[in-house]
């Protein structure tokens, strides 16, 4: 039998360990399709809903494994769908390739059915490495360096192989001019800064009284390094987003996430500070770090092209994370006042004291926080957490307390509706054996994570551990812009951008012959979490919630903090007004620089 281009492709796929393929069929890969019956589905092929979960899926796979996610789909439309997964991979630099049909080199330049200029389209999400396979003799080459490129940059790549060429017989790159013979090992190194800059980075730390730790993603294998430093210096460590799974909430000086989903305690550690060390995070809002020229501040990124941004930073190495601590560590002093050290503790003790408080304010039905406040105590040691963009995102930014082994993430800098479901089902299937929890407003559910539990119903037997819950605030309404547009622009709700449909999530789970779970009361929430954490298949649990309850922003006075639920939400004559008029003058009083000792 002939081997093909497409024989080759998933041959070279399988030979790079990739052993999932996330997509959605077409005649454009039908040379692909073809080649995966042959090869006895290896690897494997996931079938999404839409093109879009296909990129996703590869985003979650990718993130929660470590390695590079792959997505195919065909040409055309089909294309075009990756789009939103593919950016949402490139700016949280997620490794992913997307390989894609086209239609026959016969027909290119002939307006012909579902040709779109894919160069053109992936031109910039795939900027680093985007190339049409013409002839069999490419495809080692460009497969390999697409795979690399993406492994060692963490960006998306992008491979167009025509219809026709995918039929081609495999013919191998020659020893002669203008072949380009390729090769599948990728060996990994630690690059590290000059003494001479850790020396200088040292005398900056050094000299600090008040030391500030900021974390990102690119910290992740380096938790060691920084509890380390941490403990030298007496810093407190705050959290990017992306790396809210990177350090344990159970160490006191670790003050959670930072920015306009953060806490109290990083937003004080951040204004306080005399000296601040980043590590690992491009966290992109200035104004969440201290004023300019109030501390100095120390940045190690092993990305030379994103280092020095967003602050006035003394000091930039360049370098891995880990390796660069290590290094770093025998220069630092341990400082004896530990005053800094125990005020950041004494804040971030009342933070906590604070969110269990008001978790269990009433709401009308069910308090949003309650939910996540009930969750954090109950997941597993090592689940796996995803939050879809929308109030959830405030919550599960705020309330979730992760221990070491637990991972969790969210678009952090496409802020894109609809990841939430895609990436559990995508971490599923690269880490089959730990409990999955999506955490999705309805207005995500109902743009694509209803289909997306036909995917679950789908493949769930298929895995070791059938834990996966998708948990929905069900509060028929935009939430998050709803109150931007209070927050920002000081409008009412405007209902017919606003206001959701009405629709049962947790029978619809039922009726895949997945398990559904109602809360509707705040006594049911406890009791909803254990039963889906203890199902013996996945689970749409549907929390019936309060619109009305505020997400504060973290520079909100502590007094604030403590009394905004009862004033908003159980005040019955304010409630009209947060309705009907909006809350621009409450929330004034919660913008930086407005009111108490904010």
């Amino acid at each position: 039998m002939t081997t093909t281009v497409a024989d080759v492709m998933l041959q070279r796929l399988r030979e790079w360990g990739v052993d999932h393929v996330f997509g959605y069929a077409g005649d454009g890969i039908n040379g692909l399709l073809s080649a995966w019956e042959r090869a006895g589905d290896q690897p494997r092929f996931v079938q999404a809903r839409h093109e879009e979960m296909s990129a996703f899926e590869a985003v979650g796979y990718a993130k929660f494994t470590g390695r590079v996610g792959v997505c195919t789909a065909t040409s055309g439309p089909g294309a075009i769908h990756l789009l939103n997964g593919l950016y949402d991979a490139k700016l949280d630099h997620v490794p992913v390739v997307a390989i894609v049909g086209q239609t026959a080199r016969s027909a290119l330049g002939g307006n012909y059915q579902q040709e779109v200029d894919l160069m053109s389209l992936f031109k910039d999400v795939a900027n680093e490495y985007c190339q049409q396979v013409l002839v069999p003799e490419q495809l080692p080459n460009v497969l390999d360096r697409a795979i690399r490129i993406a492994a060692s940059r963490r960006t998306v790549t992008a491979v167009v192989v025509p219809a026709d060429v995918q039929e081609l017989e495999y013919v191998a790159p020659s020893h002669e001019f203008k072949m380009v013979p390729s090769s599948l090992d990728l060996t990994w190194s630690a690059a590290v800064p000059s003494d001479d800059g850790l020396h200088r980075a040292a005398e900056v730390l050094n000299a600090g009284e008040k030391v500030a730790i900021l974390i990102g993603q690119g910290a992740r294998e380096a938790r060691a390094e920084v509890t380390t430093v941490a403990d030298l210096l007496g810093a407190g460590v705050a959290k990017a987003l992306l790396g809210k799974d990177v350090l344990s909430d159970e160490h006191p000086w670790v003050t959670g996430s930072i920015g306009l989903l953060g806490t109290r305690p990083s937003y004080e550690l951040m204004r306080d500070c005399d000296t601040l060390l980043v590590v690992g995070s491009n966290f992109p809002y200035s104004q969440f770090l201290p004023e300019y020229g109030k501390a100095r501040a120390v940045q190690i990124d092993q990305d030379p092209t994103m280092i020095g941004m967003r602050y006035p930073f003394e000091v930039n190495l360049v370098g891995d994370s880990a390796a660069t601590l290590r290094r770093l560590i025998p220069l630092l002093e341990r400082k004896v006042d530990r005053s800094w050290r125990e005020t950041v503790e004494s804040n971030v003790g009342r933070w906590w004291e604070v969110m269990e408080r008001r978790a269990k304010t009433s709401a009308d039905p069910v308090n949003p926080e309650l939910v996540f406040h009930e969750l954090s105590s109950r997941l597993p040691a090592d689940a796996i957490v995803t939050a879809d963009s929308g109030s959830a995102a405030n919550w599960y930014a705020r309330h979730l307390r992760f221990g070491d082994d637990m991972r969790g993430s969210l678009s952090g800098t496409l802020a894109t509706m609809g990841p939430g479901v895609p990436y559990v089902i995508g971490a599923k299937f690269g880490r089959l054996g730990r409990p999955c929890i999506a955490l999705v407003g309805d207005g995500a559910m109902q743009m694509n994570g209803i289909n997306e539990l036909i995917t679950i119903a789908k493949y769930w037997q298929d895995w070791d551990d059938p834990r996966l819950i998708v948990a929905v605030l069900h509060n028929n309404d935009l939430n998050q812009v709803t109150w931007e547009l209070r927050a920002m622009g000081g409008s009412p709700q405007f209902l017919p951008s606003q206001e959701l449909p009405d629709f049962p999530y947790a029978d619809y789970a039922r009726s895949l012959g997945l398990r559904g779970v109602l809360a509707a009361k705040p006594e049911e929430v406890a009791p909803a979490w254990e039963e889906a954490l203890a199902a013996d298949r996945p689970c749409v649990v549907e929390f019936v919630t309060d619109p009305a309850v505020p997400p504060i922003p973290p520079h909100a006075t502590w007094d604030q903090l403590e009394k905004s639920l009862e004033s908003i939400v159980r005040g019955d004559s304010d409630r009209v007004d947060v309705i009907k008029e909006g809350v621009k003058s409450k929330i004034q009083e919660f913008l930086p620089g407005r009111g108490g000792d904010s």
